[in-house]
């Protein structure tokens, strides 16, 4: 029995998350369809990431267990049977033990405003047109990564033992007509990117103090969360493992 690692990207618009679910359309469970069919045997596939219902990805991963070879034209032919909206970017064999959501170092995440109409963003980022303190939204995102515990932007019913993260990146970025969250960190919470976007923007738009904001943190409360942004701005970009790992 051999074990891979297989690299993908897709637009969840269409899609009821990452995670296979039952009486729903999930990207996992397409990938492992169309890995059935190629292979004519049952693979069940592990996730490294499981994105929520409508969030896209730039690049995701999960591993899958075979005996028999991989298809010579293995990638070639999943794109063929995959929608569209998911394409395998590459594979790599792993050993038998590498699981890919454990060996995983840090996740990377952007999530997209854009401030003026643009229906070509309109799948792609969140439409946002309000005055903002830009100066008060990055002091927000600096303050983030001054805490570990991440209790207040776990959604509620998440089976986890701990809601410590480490975040190593935290700030915002402004270009034309677009204002990006960059957050990366060793792991994140159900929801967590989605509530400290939604929690920063009150603070930008002068809802919520800084004192305030970090009072949210601490309470450790998700009902203090603003949970409200929608999926469609964020992206999980980069999923990163060890030097070397995957060749």
């Amino acid at each position: 029995m051999a074990r891979y690692f297989i690299e993908v990207a897709y637009i969840g618009t269409r899609y009821s998350g990452f995670q296979v679910q039952e009486n729903a359309v999930t990207i996992q469970s397409e990938i492992d369809r169309a890995m059935s069919l190629l292979m004519r045997e049952q693979i069940v596939s592990t996730g490294s990431s499981r994105t929520d219902a409508g969030v896209h990805a730039r690049q995701n991963f999960l591993h899958f267990d075979i005996a028999q070879p991989l298809h010579p034209q293995f990638i070639y032919k999943m794109n063929a049977i995959l929608p569209p909206d998911i394409v395998v970017k590459a594979v790599y064999p792993v050993p038998d033990d590498l699981h890919s959501r454990f060996a995983a170092t840090a996740r990377v995440y952007a999530y997209t405003l854009y401030t003026f109409k643009d229906p070509f963003l309109r799948d792609r980022g969140y439409y946002f047109p309000y005055r903002m303190d830009m100066d008060q939204l990055r002091t927000a995102a600096e303050t983030v990564r001054e805490y570990t515990d991440f209790s207040t932007f776990s959604k509620r019913n998440t089976q986890v033992k701990t809601f410590n993260c480490r975040i190593r990146e935290s700030w915002w970025e402004e270009t034309e007509g677009r204002i990006v969250y960059h957050v990366s960190a060793n792991r994140f919470l159900r929801g967590m990117v989605r509530g400290l976007v939604g929690t920063m923007l009150r603070v930008g738009r002068g809802k919520l103090t800084l004192e305030e904001f970090r009072g949210v943190i601490e309470s450790r409360d998700c009902t203090r969360a603003d949970f409200a942004v929608p999926p469609e701005g964020l992206c999980l970009m980069q999923v990163e493992y060890p030097e070397g790992l995957l060749g």
